[in-house]
């Protein structure tokens, strides 16, 4: 009879979420066990979504200059002669390096770790499928295994000219013309990061705006952005057909939904993603399963299996690498009652990595009249401070706040430009802490810096609010 080796915690899949809780029972003394099921460990966020994408977008603003190009120059001409092995190599480097990391993390930590399939057998028992076939038993189990991207019956995907977000990571050229479907993050991000190398993009989308979970103006002024770039954007639309070509090398042609064709080389379907649980056989645990493949957990990220957990993409939104993390370090926390984390913060930051990048924290203007809350707005522009001048920004960036029209509390941060991304955690803090404009304008900031959006948002926020903006005169606007 088989000898089953047990442990504290199994842990299914080796991204974000997974290595986090493994690494931290393992800190906690636990006996851990992590299956992965790819010889590459780091799941999504290292091998095919977070790090490569963005990777690539760093690489793509190296080489093309986006916001150094004004520096020295008047003008600009955008041409490509980058070798696409010059625009894959920081990718490869990084996604190599960050998968010794992880690697390192858990052999640091003692986690034994099982390359292989893993699948259920009953709600302890695991079998691993790899070159050895074992069987393994878990006090407590967490399911780690993330999300795919969707592919629907209707695209004819051949990994080659018609990718989804994992296969565009391995063509071999740049593509001539390049049709991104769906105007979410993946789509929008893939969409500027080809058109900053110099490729032409056509960005499709079947509603009349993308990313709507953003500020309306930040969105439309991300737009702008887009067609500066000479991203094509087709709203309210769709492909009905997809028409092959006889010879390789000529375009596919694409018939939109009024009867009408675009050309182009290559085509990305970014419209969507499902909980990655195929195989895994989560019946014979009895672990209930909701909308796309996701699995149903509760604020602990405790499945209706008492031992059985899951975190990260595969239970859904926000389906972040920073909120699967902290996730998984949660769930650890209620598995095993070490009481130093009780839950993920319900208030973080979302970042999207296009050219330029977009990042936010709180309420949206939208979500503030829903909330009926008495409102104002405050903007500052990159081009008017020193860095920006000292950079050769363009009118492009932009800071805003939401806040409080009464008593000047600051309820959200919208960030447009450059390092938004980097920029966006001081203005969590003051939402957090439920800072004022006064407060903000109290603060004594490095010069020249981007913080100083800040300051110079605040003060514009106090000019709408008093109606005597002397700035923008022609901008004061009162929102109740």
């Amino acid at each position: 009879m088989q000898n089953i080796k047990s442990y504290d915690l199994i842990v299914i899949g080796s991204g974000p979420a997974g290595e986090k809780a493994a690494v931290k029972a393992a800190y906690f003394g636990k006996k851990v066990a992590l299956i992965e099921k790819s010889p590459n460990s780091g799941g999504a966020g290292v091998q095919t979504g977070t790090l490569p994408s963005k990777a690539l977008k760093e690489t793509a603003l190296y080489f093309s200059r986006v916001y150094e190009k004004f520096i020295f120059e008047k003008t600009y001409k955008r041409s490509r002669k980058t070798k696409h092995e010059q625009f894959i190599y920081r990718r490869d480097v990084a996604r190599t390096d960050m998968e010794e990391e992880v690697e390192k993390n858990l052999l640091r930590h003692n986690v034994d770790v099982y390359l292989g399939f893993g699948s259920f057998l009953d709600k302890h028992q695991v079998h691993v499928k790899g070159e050895n076939d074992v069987v393994i038993k878990g006090k407590n189990i967490l399911i780690a295994t993330g999300s795919y991207p969707v592919n629907p019956r209707d695209i004819p995907f051949d990994g080659k000219r018609i990718h989804d977000s994992d296969t565009i990571l391995k063509i071999k050229r740049f593509p001539k013309s390049l049709c991104v479907i769906g105007a979410g993050v993946i789509g929008c991000e893939y969409a500027t990061i080809y058109a900053a190398m110099g490729v032409k993009v056509y960005l499709i989308n079947n509603r009349d705006k993308i990313l709507p979970f953003l500020d309306a103006e930040i969105a439309d002024a991300l737009v702008a952005q887009m067609k500066k770039q000479d991203i094509d954007i087709l709203f309210n639309t769709s492909i009905t057909e997809y028409i092959k070509p006889k010879n390789s090398r000529d375009s596919y042609d694409l018939v939109l939904k009024d009867g009408s064709k675009l050309k182009v080389d290559m085509v990305l379907y970014a419209a969507g993603r499902s909980g990655n649980i195929g195989g895994l056989n989560c019946d014979k645990a009895g672990v209930k399963i909701g909308d796309r493949e996701t699995i149903l957990v509760n604020e602990h990220y405790r499945t209706n299996v008492p031992n059985i957990f899951a975190v990260g993409d595969v239970i859904g939104f926000p389906a972040l690498a920073s909120t699967s993390m902290d996730q998984g370090r949660v769930a650890v926390a209620h598995m095993f009652d070490t009481r130093d984390l009780d839950s993920v913060q319900k208030l973080f930051p979302y970042g999207i990595y296009t050219v330029p990048e977009v990042s936010m924290v709180g309420m949206t203007e939208h979500e503030a009249v829903s909330n009926g809350i008495a409102y104002n707005t405050g903007i500052s522009r990159v081009c008017d401070i020193a860095r920006g001048k000292i950079q050769g920004s363009t009118d492009e960036g932009f800071l805003k706040l939401v806040f409080n029209n009464e008593t000047k509390v600051i309820l959200g941060v919208h960030i447009l430009g450059r390092i938004a991304t980097e920029l966006i955690h001081y203005g969590m803090t003051l939402v957090q802490d439920k800072k004022t404009l006064d407060e903000v304008i109290a603060t004594v900031f490095n010069y020249p810096t981007f913080h100083d959006l800040y300051k110079y948002a605040a003060y514009d926020g106090l000019g709408n609010r008093s109606g005597k903006n002397i700035k923008n005169p022609k901008k004061v606007m009162h929102r109740f």
